[in-house]
């Protein structure tokens, strides 16, 4: 089990270890951990969501896959985490079960509303996050 602070940018996990290193629930794309006070998201490039990176910042579509998005829950989390202490961790899955390590990151400005297909096809609004790397001087 390796410890958060060991994680290297492009690391490749797996869903077991990233659990355990995180000590947070093995599904979702947002997993909060009140025990290590993170946030980890996932964006699943094999799933629904239409996450994009744009000039280095992640848009990172918020929680729900059916109808519009709320802001509650770990969308709320997310939209105020530049105040509730919380430290957030991005990973991207491009290929099944690996989970590769993008880092440490922080809003890079406020969330905003999208349109995109929920998981019946349906055209939705969506919360979308911008985000950077914690340690980026954008």
């Amino acid at each position: 089990m390796k410890e958060i602070k060991d994680l290297q940018i492009n690391t490749i996990i797996d869903n077991y270890q990233l659990c355990e290193t995180f000590k947070c629930s093995p599904q979702g794309g947002m997993r909060r951990s009140h025990r290590t006070n993170t946030l980890v998201l996932i964006s699943d490039r094999t799933k629904l969501y239409d996450d994009r990176t744009v000039n280095e910042i992640y848009h990172y579509t918020g929680m729900g896959q059916k109808g519009d998005q709320q802001l509650k829950s770990q969308n709320k989390t997310l939209a105020e985490s530049k105040s509730n202490g919380i430290t957030v961790h991005y990973f991207e899955v491009m290929t099944k079960g690996k989970y590769t390590y993008r880092g440490e990151v922080v809003l890079a400005a406020d969330p905003y509303t999208d349109l995109q297909k929920d998981v019946d096809g349906r055209m939705r609004n969506v919360w979308v996050f911008p985000l950077k790397k914690a340690d980026s001087l954008l």
